[in-house]
């Protein structure tokens, strides 16, 4: 069978790829070897937001006299928790199921491997190979765990996050090493339930790849939540011969060995990209990602390859936009390369994480001379009200031009917030027009205009 253009892998790269093609007339062929929506909607970000909204509405029942309501003592059950969350993956992989359907895109269910000539080779559970040829194949393989040689993954007592989601019982004790969106987020999750959770970073701060405000805010929110942190600290050895675990960590003060039930490796991803045929058809590689042009076309004709298998961000909504002006470009209609300085990164933790654009410290790295506002929402009306008072709004300008270099937030609601900074950056949106935008009271979101009149000595209520 022909097609116009097969995908290999059908997370939200692979399965909104599909979608956009379909739509611009191709036929489409989508091979998957496991659940539709891969990682992200099985394994990754749908179930570990289900797992974290239960987590935070344990809290809110523990804390309900807070609020002026008197509950009696709340009880979670482990397994239930665990259940709805597959239960949410369950349900939007069937989502996507009825996507497929409703845009006439054939599923093919196999392992995809790519062949010379425009060909991929579908390997079928049972064994069976059947080739299919197309004018233009995509690569949307994404990625897994990746591995510490410290620290390898046994599936039992040294875990990466798919096992993390599926635990059969609730560990007493856990060591998260590595403190990304993945890392903190499991965290949070199983200190809120009750396991006494460790975390153990190679860098000096915890979610490192964030401003060193956030950080801060972020290391104060999990100690008072009872989390412990070692930073600048590393895993040198794992010992899991006895009941549990026995980590030997490096630390500025000496070796430590920390006992638990459980280790969850966070250390980052491994691309997805051994064994489907890249060496046989020439295909470019370099330090573990596929190389792309703007439009996502490998150096082979005919062959692309979007998502985290690529250099960029490891993330859902990178991985759907490459592969829409992918498919756009493949068609001929307009399409842009898709802007790499305006993508927000998302946790979900309570406080929640969101960013877009460059940190203070990367701003002046750069040179820029800069303006930064800054509002807390223990200001707020709205935070006060909902008892979330943890965090604030940064942003940073520059001060020659005004061009808004970038916004951090952390506190609650936040990862609903940072679209409102995506789009005036996209936009190149002044500060006078945030400030002169009229935002609703009482708000989370009025915290942004207020942060923008701090950098620039208008700001109201603080």
């Amino acid at each position: 069978m022909k097609y116009d253009i097969l995908i290999i892998g059908s997370g939200p790269g692979g399965y909104v790829t599909a979608i956009r093609a379909s739509q611009l007339g191709f036929k489409v062929g989508l091979i998957e070897k496991e659940n539709l929506g891969g990682i992200c909607l099985n394994w990754g970000c749908i179930p570990t937001k289900a797992l974290l909204k239960s987590a935070q509405v344990y809290n809110y029942v523990k804390h309900a006299e807070q609020y002026g309501i008197k509950v009696s003592e709340a009880e979670k059950d482990f397994d239930a928790i665990i259940k709805r969350s597959r239960n949410v993956a369950d349900g939007m992989s069937k989502g996507v199921q009825f996507l497929m359907k409703k845009n006439k895109i054939d599923i093919i269910n196999g392992f995809g491997k790519v062949l010379p000539n425009k060909k991929v080779s579908v390997t079928a559970a049972e064994g069976t190979i059947t080739e299919y040829e197309a004018n233009h194949i995509i690569i949307a393989t994404g990625a897994r765990s990746r591995e510490l040689p410290s620290l390898p993954i046994d599936g039992q007592k040294v875990i990466g996050y798919r096992q993390a989601m599926t635990l059969e019982n609730q560990p007493k004790k856990m060591i998260v090493v590595g403190s990304g969106a993945i890392g903190v987020e499991f965290a949070y999750f199983y200190n809120s339930i009750g396991t006494e959770v460790t975390i153990v970073e190679f860098l000096p701060t915890i979610v490192p790849l964030e401003d060193e405000e956030v950080s801060k805010q972020m290391e104060r929110s999990f100690r008072k939540a009872g989390i412990k942190m070692m930073t600048s600290s590393e895993v040198l050895s794992v010992d899991t011969s006895g009941d549990g675990v026995k980590a030997t960590v490096k630390t500025k003060k000496g070796e430590e060995i920390i006992e638990a039930d459980i280790v969850l490796s966070a250390v980052g991803i491994k691309s997805n990209i051994e064994n489907i045929g890249l060496e046989e058809v020439g295909i470019a590689v370099d330090r573990d990602k596929i190389l792309v042009d703007e439009y996502y076309k490998t150096n082979v004709e005919g062959y692309y390859a979007i998502g985290d298998v690529v250099p960029g961000f490891a993330l859902a909504h990178v991985a759907s936009a490459e592969g829409i002006t992918c498919v756009e470009k493949i068609a001929g209609v307009h399409t842009e390369p898709v802007d790499y300085k305006n993508i927000p990164a998302c946790t979900y933790t309570t406080p929640e994480i969101a960013s877009v654009g460059l940190t203070e410290k990367k701003a002046l790295e750069l040179g820029y001379e800069i303006k930064v506002g800054k509002f807390p929402f223990t200001a707020s009306g709205k935070a006060q009200a909902a008892g979330a008072i943890d965090g604030f709004v940064k942003v940073i300008f520059d001060a020659k031009y005004g061009e808004w270099l970038g916004c951090h937030m952390v506190g609650a609601g936040v990862t609903d917030m940072i679209a409102e900074a995506v789009l005036g950056r996209k936009l190149e949106t002044t500060a006078h027009e945030i400030l002169k935008a009229v935002h609703p009271h009482p708000t989370m979101s009025e915290a942004l205009m207020e942060a923008v009149a701090a950098a620039y000595d208008e700001v109201i209520h603080i």
